[in-house]
């Protein structure tokens, strides 16, 4: 059988490498001559620059920058200088892994490391910047990022605001130095795949903030915030994206880029599949049967993750997907708007979350055997899609 893998990272467990070679060895255990390509793929989150490294030639810059909460940091950014232009992921200098869980506070942090990241790629010469978002830990609608590239917020009282989360409801009047005309010949691009707008039921505070450690209250906090924050620009610079689809990406920070830099959003799944010529190769060659994954695949996979991407692209080929994730928190309806063919589960409730975080790669590897092995005997009893699989010839 042919089979391609293109799995996101398991947060927290796995890179998405890792799960690569988890996947490929239960495969070779189970099949005794699989043909196995795999791609090193993201949605805009943790990985980008790993996945355009693969493809473009481009070389490292490293920068001393700020985290998150302001504690100094060294990262990186990714340059091509013939092409001038710079990738820069968000997570590198505002992402939530870098802080301990009792430093998590969506209310504290900014993307200003971010930003520095993207006015250092400006300084040598890049005119073209892609932003990959998400595994953010900010919610300051990319007040930081600006903030570094050359605006300044202040309150009613004319004192100057840090650009975080919780100062969004202060701000009552924006700025902007000299050299931010300069920023009109870059082209920004904010390379994301979630649907969310600034605010509201479905915004950035009330689906994300919780996770970047925000409270109940805090979201309540946060959201009227981004809501506030998006009055005060609608008003003093006559522009209104909070409703863009994708706007409350990365906390906001996606409405940022639009509102200050006119950033031009795009699919993060479909630029990395494209760069990575999966569709070439889905045309050219025979693949049998994909298998993607992420940590957790729940209602939000729905909403334009790297499984979501792969499925909708497979589903012009008629070509099956498997997923395999660390936590299936999604009934048979929601797998079934997914497209998913299968999901498979590695986590057990007898032993525990941090049985399966420790023992991912083991557990990847042996559930994708045991499926392969045992074809319509399912490793897991999930979903019934032995008639699809069949249907496929896959077993």
């Amino acid at each position: 059988m042919n089979y391609l893998v293109i799995p996101d990272k398991f947060k927290g467990s796995l890179t998405a490498n890792e799960v690569i070679q988890s996947i490929t060895s239960g495969l070779q255990r189970a099949d005794k001559s699989p043909s196995v390509k795999s791609i090193l793929a993201s949605d805009g989150g943790d990985g980008f620059l790993d996945a355009v490294a693969c493809k473009i030639m481009v070389q490292k810059v490293y920068v001393d920058t700020i985290n998150p909460i302001g504690d100094k940091l060294r990262t990186y950014y990714l340059l091509n200088k013939d092409t001038k232009t710079a990738y820069v992921e968000l997570a590198k200098a505002s992402g939530l892994e870098l802080l301990k869980t009792k430093e998590r506070s969506a209310k504290k942090t900014s993307t200003f490391g971010t930003g520095l990241l993207i006015k250092d790629a400006i300084k040598k010469g890049a005119t073209s910047i892609y932003l990959g978002l998400g595994g953010s830990a900010t919610n300051d609608a990319g007040m930081g990022l600006a903030a570094a590239l050359g605006y300044s917020f202040f309150n009613e009282d004319g004192m100057a605001l840090n650009p975080i989360g919780e100062n969004l409801s202060k701000v009552f009047k924006i700025e902007r130095n000299a050299t931010v005309t300069i920023l009109n010949r870059i082209k920004f691009y904010a390379v994301n795949d979630v649907d969310n707008p600034l605010f509201g039921e479905n915004g950035a505070a009330k689906v994300y903030a919780k996770q970047k450690g925000a409270t109940a209250k805090d979201i309540e906090i946060l959201d009227k915030g981004l809501e506030y924050f998006s009055s005060v620009i609608k008003h003093s610079m006559l522009l209104d994206h909070s409703f863009l689809p994708g706007a409350g990406a990365a906390g906001g920070t996606a409405f940022g880029l639009k509102t200050f830099f006119n950033a031009e959003f795009i699919s993060g799944v479909k630029f990395l599949l494209e760069l990575t010529e999966v569709p070439k190769m889905l045309k050219t060659k025979k693949i049998d049967c994909i298998i993607t994954g992420e940590g957790k695949i729940d209602s939000q996979t729905n909403n334009g993750k790297l499984v979501k991407g792969v499925v909708d692209l497979a589903r012009h080929y008629n070509i099956p997907v498997i997923a395999i994730c660390g936590k299936l928190d999604a009934d048979e309806e929601q797998l079934s708007k997914i497209g998913l063919n299968e999901a498979l589960e590695i986590y057990d409730p007898k032993k525990g979350v941090d049985y399966s975080i420790k023992n991912a790669a083991m557990l990847v590897e042996e559930i994708i055997y045991q499926f392969f092995k045992n074809g319509r005997r399912k490793a897991q009893k999930k979903v019934n899609v032995s008639k699809i699989l069949s249907k496929f010839n896959i077993f």
